[in-house]
């Protein structure tokens, strides 16, 4: 199935760490759309949604930031909008 993710990023230090760390884990930026990637998976949804949110995490790490939003769609599935929360360094579902 075709993933797409869209981050919304504020305070990024160091893009090229980030879209290398994501390019690694098979994401391919979109051309022309900024902080949009694409990517293809094999598994559950469910665990698909866990890969995202630990791939971007990881690159966020590497590169620095302020706060991050994201949001995917696996396959026909629309997904529901991330936060980062920084105190518990996870993504939290947002209301919006």
């Amino acid at each position: 199935m075709k993933v797409i993710l869209v981050v919304d990023v504020e305070g990024l230090n160091d893009q090229v760490v980030f879209e290398k760390h994501l390019k690694k884990e098979g994401f391919t930026p979109i051309c022309g759309e900024s902080f949009a990637y694409e990517g293809d998976t094999t598994t559950h949804l469910f665990s698909t949604r866990a890969f995202i949110m630990e791939v971007v995490g990881k690159a966020l790490a590497k590169s620095g930031f302020l706060e991050c939003r994201i949001m995917f769609q696996v396959g026909e599935n629309p997904m529901e909008t991330y936060r980062f929360d920084t105190s518990s360094q996870e993504f939290v579902l947002t209301n919006g």
